[in-house]
């Protein structure tokens, strides 16, 4: 099978990045959000794509021209999967929004599509029998931003057929992905098992007062060598998914800190507007947050 056609579903963050480097690889993409803000957002962040891949030398201006004519956009799901080869689903990471969706894409894909969810904190066995076609299922997992981060973590469930799972491993290589199989279900795949304990530690520090966000970054900068700190990558990744993380954890595991994180990430900055990149503040302020200042990691400097 050869895969042409993309759908990717959701429109945001992380949803943009692939559907522009998807189409940047030469494929035809259609995004699909449900909302048409969540088109406008994701228009808007295909036209700084394109700023970036030319101001950085990373394409020209006719592969920018060329990127472009290959991504259309829509908030009618039908339409969007109608000639899907392969859908790619970053839709919020609440379970049941995506059970109510795999169920009505179930209805309308062809039967060729295989379907792919970029969840981070979900399983795909938790989705399966809602696609109608779980040996087509499986994960394809993108780090932020894609292609910097460039990998794709490819992970099968029980029911997945290795055909399928050999596929989008070839697809990920094709889009400018380093596949990395999974063989077993792993919440969190590779990245995510090494990246949210880091990620839950600095929001540990920062909620019971310990330190402050620029300081926990710096330290982790400073020590490993890093180019940005954990609340950089939260800004990176999205308070509002952050949010839903800390929330969900705490219901299935009944943890009361992990409440009370969730309510604190609501309280001081999801409420605030301040929900990361995407809104123009979270911990830092963009487009140029203090991290990627020279002075950041000098000695007396903020």
């Amino acid at each position: 099978m050869e895969i042409k056609n993309v759908m990717i579903a959701g429109a945001g963050v992380l949803g943009s990045q692939i559907a522009w480097q998807v189409a940047f690889s030469g494929f035809n993409v259609v995004v699909y959000d449900a909302f048409e803000k969540g088109i406008k957002a994701g228009k808007d962040f295909h036209n700084n794509f394109a700023r970036l891949f030319e101001e950085k030398g990373m394409a020209t201006k006719k592969q920018i021209e060329e990127t472009f004519s290959r991504l259309t956009y829509t908030t009618n799901l039908e339409e969007a999967v109608r000639n899907a080869d392969l859908v790619s689903e970053s839709i919020p990471e609440v379970e049941e929004i995506k059970k109510s969706f795999y169920s009505e894409l179930s209805k309308i894909a062809p039967d060729k599509t295989i379907f792919t969810t970029n969840s981070s904190t979900m399983l795909p066995s938790m989705f399966a029998e809602y696609t109608g076609r779980p040996e087509k299922f499986l994960a394809l997992h993108f780090a932020n931003p894609v292609w910097e981060a460039n990998i794709g973590e490819v992970m099968m469930h029980e029911k997945t057929d290795k055909k399928y799972f050999d596929i989008v491993l070839k697809f990920a290589s094709d889009i400018g992905m380093i596949p990395i199989p999974i063989y077993k279900e792993q919440p969190g795949y590779v990245l995510n098992s090494l990246l949210v304990p880091l990620l839950k530690a600095a929001r540990t520090l920062l909620f019971r007062g310990i330190s402050d966000p620029y300081s926990i970054d710096k330290t982790w900068m400073i020590s490993t060598g890093a180019k940005i700190g954990p609340f950089g990558i939260i800004d990176m990744v999205g308070m509002d998914t952050v949010y839903n993380i800390a929330l969900r954890n705490g219901k299935i595991n009944n943890d009361e800190e992990s409440l009370k994180m969730a309510e604190y990430c609501k309280k001081n900055y999801i409420d605030k507007g301040k929900k990361g990149i995407k809104t123009g503040e979270g911990f830092y302020k963009y487009p140029n947050p203090a991290y990627q200042n020279p002075e950041f990691l000098s000695a007396n400097k903020e």
